[in-house]
């Protein structure tokens, strides 16, 4: 009887614990279960939420279309209306059109946040730009510095597109001339950028600014030739060239007494719309070269005179002797 009672009990107390251990079982399941229905729950409103957008996004999507092609009207109609009556006013046009086009794409992009966005309001954009300024302002420091120079160089016109500059030693044609940097054609085919603050600050050498521009070279003559001839000659040439310009008149004046020449400079004026400088300078002094050959008049070059010490002979007697 004392086994049966034992084996009851354990019989019993086993049935406790596997009733115990599937009730917690259950409850872990009805809880992970919950969790995962929670999780479907809200999975399925931000899908049943993103669907209900859908056609606000379209809308948003159509207002960014119809301002970017507003900003392209804005372009042709600053291009047809204010580019036929001021040609000389290129940068103003380029201002125009890169910050009103700007301007015009950046409202279109509020407006399609506003619709796009339920609750969005600029002010709340403008406010968190506000709180970030700080931090913007350090970070892009260089970027505003080239983007408001840009804006200045533009508007201000020191040179245009098109034109010959030199700055800070850097030459070449002006190629494009955007917010941050200034591209330029260097004579040998190379591109130069360099950034709008390093311009405005710089120092510019517009080298088209006018048409008109001086040419000079210098040419020696010997000590021995006629300094009177050799100029009128020069000055005969330069009347019959027709490319130099009578007024400014040109001029040939002795500028230095070299140690092997006569310096002469030569200075006239030319069109740059007829013909260019270098190509200029080199006619004339083919020209000058070939008529002082046939003159006779000489274009020395530096001579240097080299003398041997061989000695006077007096330790070579005595070794003999002895």
């Amino acid at each position: 009887m004392a086994e049966e009672n034992k084996l009851d009990q354990i019989a019993h107390g086993t049935a406790e614990l596997i009733h115990t251990a599937n009730t917690k079982t259950i409850e872990q399941i009805t809880e992970h279960t919950t969790k995962y229905k929670d999780a479907y729950a809200t999975i399925d409103k931000i899908i049943d939420g993103f669907w209900e957008r859908v056609p606000y996004f379209c809308i948003a999507l159509v207002v960014l279309i119809i301002f970017w092609l507003l900003s392209k009207l804005f372009k042709l109609f600053v291009r047809k209306t204010i580019a036929n009556r001021t040609t000389s006013r290129q940068n103003l046009v380029m201002v125009l059109n890169r910050v009103g086009s700007t301007a015009i794409i950046f409202f279109g992009f509020l407006i399609a946040m506003v619709i796009a966005i339920p609750g969005f309001t600029p002010g709340q954009l403008m406010s968190a730009l506000g709180i970030g300024s700080v931090a913007i302002g350090f970070a892009f420091k260089d970027i505003f510095q080239n983007l408001l120079s840009g804006i200045l160089i533009l508007l201000g016109e020191p040179f245009k597109i098109g034109d010959d500059i030199i700055i800070n030693g850097m030459e070449g044609t002006v190629e494009d001339i955007q917010i941050r940097a200034t591209y330029l054609r260097s004579p040998d085919g190379r591109r130069i950028v360099i950034p709008n603050a390093t311009v405005y600050t710089g120092n510019i050498t517009v080298n088209t600014a006018y048409t008109k521009r001086r040419c000079e070279f210098v040419v020696g003559i010997g000590y021995e030739d006629d300094t009177q001839k050799a100029k009128a000659l020069i000055m005969d040439i330069l009347d019959k060239t027709p490319t130099i310009l009578s007024t400014p008149g040109f001029t040939v004046n002795v500028t230095a007494l070299g140690d092997f020449s006569v310096n002469l400079t030569v200075r006239w004026w030319v069109d740059t719309t007829e013909i260019g400088t270098s190509t200029s300078i080199s006619e004339i002094q083919e020209k000058v070269k070939d008529l002082f050959g046939e003159k006779g008049i000489s274009i020395p070059y530096p001579v240097q005179e080299v003398k041997v010490y061989r000695g006077d002979g007096t330790d070579k007697d005595n070794d003999l002797s002895n």
